[in-house]
Formats: C-alpha cells, structure tokens, sequence
C-alpha cells in the first residue's frame, strides 16, 4: 500500500526543469526506484478453460504445440541461419522460440516445453526451446554442457537407444 508520502516523492519527469533534485526535496521525498519492465510477458499469463478468461499467474517454464518450423538470419553484423519456431502455448498465445544446440528433429505439431531467455540478433525471438523435454529431442554427440541441451552421460542421441 502506497502511504502519502509515497505519492508525493520527487520524479524528474514531473518537474519543469530538468535539473537535480536539490537536498532538500531529497530529504522531502527520497528517490523513486524505476521499475524493472518484464520482457517475457507469455510466461506470465495462464489461460482458465472453465471460466474462459486470462490470468495472471507466474510460471518459469510453458508447454506448447510448434505451429512451424523456420529459419531466421540474425541482425547486422552477424550473418547465420538461426532455427526457431512458432509455438503456441497452453494459455492461447502463440510467441516465437529459439531451437539452440546443433541440429534437431523438430516437426509441426510436436509438443514442446519453452523457458524465458531472449536471442540478442534475432528481433523478437524472446524465448527458448527446453531441448530433451516432451517431443524435443537433445543435442546428439554432445558431450560437454550436456544439461543445457537435454543429452544424457554416456549416451549418443537416438543411434544408441536403438543399440540397446
């Protein structure tokens, strides 16, 4: 709750001149703290079957359906073939998520677990795709930072579950 010296503090922007705040409005109204502004907002939002309506509930992670597959050349000075895809997640939006890690199998309407994280050269790509959950498969022959692309110890994707 905001209390009335809260809504009274000194914010440049509301002032004429565009000056420093003196000691004395200092002592006054102290220093307002700007808001972090949260940039991957689809993680944010649930969908309520039932009652049919959006809320607000925080997640770290949201499953999702791929709608395509595509590939993205990134911003200037770099030059790339960059795999993402659209994804349509379970509260009813549909964001575009990065494919990281070397190679993959992934298809329209596999299902799929993304994560918040943005690609800086690719413009609006503001999430990840979980690599070895549901229908994305890990990195095959990956055998350092494994965890981040969902390849298990020992083991070399697909040829040696076949082998076994």
């Amino acid at each position: 709750m905001l209390s009335s010296a809260d809504s009274f503090r000194w914010i440049p922007s509301e002032h004429k001149s565009r000056n420093m705040p003196t000691i004395n409005q200092l002592i006054k109204y102290g220093r307002r703290r700007k808001s972090k502004k949260v940039k991957a907002t689809a993680l944010r939002k649930f969908f309520n079957a039932k009652d049919r309506v959006i809320k607000q509930l925080h997640a770290p992670f949201k499953r999702g359906v791929v709608t395509l597959v595509k590939t993205m050349t990134p911003k200037k000075p770099n030059s790339a073939l960059r795999k993402v895809a659209r994804v349509r997640l379970s509260n009813k939006q549909e964001v575009t998520a990065y494919i990281g890690g070397i190679g993959h199998e992934l298809t329209e309407h596999a299902i799929v677990l993304i994560r918040g994280g943005r690609v800086p050269d690719l413009p609006g790509v503001k999430y990840h795709i979980v690599r070895g959950k549901f229908d994305m498969t890990g990195v095959v022959g990956r055998k350092q930072g494994r965890s981040r692309y969902g390849t298990k110890a020992g083991a070399s994707g697909p040829a040696a579950a076949k082998a076994n």
